[in-house]
């Protein structure tokens, strides 16, 4: 039996990721509360994310399996996301400046129906450069990326605010971590070219 596959997110980077695996699926946008519980890390809050886009699709869509993934940056402890305006990016890449920030990514693959659920969570540690407010201003103005955790694009100009970038699954950072996504999608039955 082949089962549907459906990406739960609005993200045109995650569906663009998604693509690269030649598979196809469907994408739906849950309507979730994003908003971070008290006392809750980044960690948990990301991980508690994905399983939450994935359930609410997966219950209107018991015999698929959903994919479900979230991304926090984390900042010294404290969770950053998505910045949504030019102003709060500005905020979010001068308190980043110089520092080792970790992305965690994680991702929820569920089948109701099978009673499968795959959790797992892939961090990514960016160093940024010493970054001076008229690059800051100059990258913002290029790129908008008001869209995206953290408020840098690595898979665009972002790249040159940044010194290294560690981690074992390099599609991780850009939001959706394919090399452990492609192991879960073979678990839950999947078959990948």
């Amino acid at each position: 039996m082949t089962r549907q596959v459906i990406l739960a997110s609005s993200s045109k980077y995650r569906r663009e990721l998604l693509e690269r695996l030649r598979i196809p699926f469907n994408c739906f946008s849950p309507e979730i509360d994003e908003s971070v519980l008290p006392n809750e890390t980044p960690l948990q809050n990301c991980i508690r994310l994905a399983r939450e886009k994935a359930g609410v699709i997966a219950r209107e869509n018991p015999g698929a399996v959903v994919i479900g993934s979230d991304q926090v940056a984390d900042v010294n402890g404290k969770a950053i996301s998505k910045p949504g305006t030019h102003d709060k990016a500005t905020q979010q890449l001068h308190e980043m400046s110089g520092q080792k920030i970790v992305f965690h990514t994680a991702v929820c693959v569920s089948c109701l129906e099978a009673g499968t659920q795959i959790e797992f969570c892939i961090p990514t540690t960016v160093e940024f450069r010493e970054l001076n407010p008229a690059e800051i201003e100059r990258y913002l103005l290029a790129e908008q990326p008001y869209d995206c955790a953290g408020s840098a694009k690595s898979e665009g100009l972002g790249i040159a605010l940044l010194k290294s970038i560690q981690s074992d699954d390099p599609t991780a950072l850009i939001g959706l971590p394919l090399i452990a996504l492609s192991d879960a999608l073979r678990k839950s039955g999947i078959a990948l070219p």
